[in-house]
């Protein structure tokens, strides 16, 4: 009897105490300011608030798992930042597969949509790097399950539909995102994003670089990046008292020579990548009379030869990583070069990565990656720059894509764009990145010639041009 005597005094204790710590919870106000509900996520903390007209801008770090297999092996913490228009308007999630900028910018789906903007940093790039850095960890499935945990968290403040977005590797990103969960966002908006399924077979570029442009501009190019070869023993001088001047060393590549040939070698993809036809004004176009002043130059205005130091190398380990455990790179040819001109070829990324670091390269990501999104595609649209390089093995839809397009920007570079496509197929993209964030008008609906972005543009926030990262990098 007192047994059950005491058992009932302890429910009653219980009860009590349940009922206070609710009454207490309901004594508080649901915090309404978008501020304190950002911080009031479990691992949400405040880095600044930057002030922006019609917005709200927070630069926030979210407490991660390092391994979303086993959370129990630690955490780090990773940079966001949440453009905030309204809690009513539709939310674009952008990563650019790098690092995350801290100044207020806004996509051209958000601007499309007139929506908030989440932003994620790529793990493993700092300061969202494990401390600790067990490099196994760096993968296309860890990263998506970083942006799938931070979905979660902010879907019940930002209720409405939601698009991803990233250009290059953040075309990249979006698209793996997709196929790993493929129910969390409503639209996805990848643009120039490398599709490299075959790490081995890479002759699309050496297509690509036969008749892309004019074959004046192309001439001039090549006349460059040959002449930088023959001189390099002259130039190879100059770079070496660049290199001492600033401090920069060259343990990562092996040598400064390995460093400049790979410099060089970039020159004309680098120019495709990130200049236009009309850019080929300012090509020299008589390379074997040119001074070596002028050839330097426009190596490094091009190229940079900052790029391949370990200074330059050390932001990029992660992409470089990734690029040599699943991502596949590019290899290409120099048929205007004679072989005697050329010592190591296009660099691995094995190379570029310091070997305290173990690499294992992956074959069947990319295939997986390809194959779903031929097969499992919906509600995808995939823009290229015609001239930009890392177009040359696109994605490609097949019969079990849903919704899905894509569409090549005529004469652009790695900065295409829905803005750069033909009318027909502009207003096409338009009306359906509306329709997916849910805010379509019934005009639109009804024909899509009638699509527009919702917000104006701002010249500030809205970013037209290729984000520009050193050659031979997405």
């Amino acid at each position: 009897m007192r047994k059950a005597l005491r058992w009932l005094l302890a429910l009653v204790v219980l009860i009590g105490t349940v009922g206070t710590a609710g009454a207490a919870t309901a004594a508080q106000p649901e915090a309404t300011d978008i501020k304190d509900r950002l911080l009031a996520v479990p691992g949400m903390s405040l880095i600044e608030e930057k002030p922006y007209p019609g917005y709200r801008f927070f630069v926030l770090y979210y407490t991660q798992p390092v391994d979303h297999h086993d959370p129990s092996k630690g955490t780090f913490r990773q940079r966001v930042t949440v453009l905030h228009k309204d809690v009513s308007r539709p939310t674009v999630f952008y990563t650019g597969g790098y690092n995350v900028s801290t100044t207020p910018s806004r996509r051209e789906p958000t601007q499309i949509v007139d929506g908030n903007q989440i932003s994620m940093e790529y793990r493993f790039f700092t300061p969202s790097r494990p401390d600790p850095a067990d490099w196994t960890k760096l993968d296309i499935w860890q990263a998506a399950s970083d942006q799938h945990r931070i979905f979660e968290a902010l879907k019940p403040i930002y209720t409405e539909n939601w698009i991803s977005t990233g250009g290059s590797k953040g075309g990249m990103t979006a698209t793996y995102y997709e196929r790993f969960y493929p129910r969390d966002m409503d639209g996805v908006v990848a643009y120039v994003a490398p599709n490299d399924v075959v790490n081995k077979e890479d002759s699309a570029y050496d297509r690509f670089f036969a008749t892309v442009g004019t074959k004046e501009c192309r001439d001039r190019l090549n006349g460059v990046q040959r002449e930088a070869l023959v001189r390099r023993e002259p130039l190879k001088d100059k770079y070496a008292a660049y290199a001492a001047d600033n401090g920069y060393t060259f343990d990562t590549v092996g040598s400064l020579d390995r460093a400049y040939e790979a410099v060089v070698l970039d020159y004309v993809w680098g120019f495709w990548q990130y200049s236009t036809l009309k850019d080929c004004d300012a090509i020299p176009a008589d390379a074997p009379n040119a001074t070596d002043e002028e050839i330097w130059d426009s190596v490094d205005t091009i190229s940079g030869f900052y790029a391949y130091t370990d200074q330059g190398l050390s932001t990029y380990t992660p992409y470089y990583y990734q690029a040599g455990t699943q991502l596949g790179a590019p290899t290409i040819r120099f048929p205007h070069i004679e072989k005697r001109y050329i010592r190591y070829g296009y660099q691995p990324p094995r190379n570029y990565v310091p070997r305290s670091i173990p690499m294992t390269f992956q074959p069947s990501a990319m295939r997986d990656i390809d194959t779903w999104v031929r097969h499992n595609a919906r509600h995808m649209l995939f823009v290229y720059g015609g001239n930009d390089p890392w177009g040359a093995e696109p994605f490609r839809l097949g019969q079990g894509a849903r919704d899905s397009y894509v569409f090549t920007a005529p004469g652009m570079n790695h900065g295409a764009n829905v803005a750069g496509l033909v009318p027909e197929q502009k207003a096409l993209a338009t009306a359906r990145i509306l329709q997916w964030a849910g805010v379509a008008s019934p005009a639109v609906q009804e024909d899509p010639a009638a699509a527009r972005p919702l917000a104006a543009f701002d010249a500030r926030l809205d970013r037209r041009t290729a984000e520009r990262e050193p050659a031979l990098r997405p």
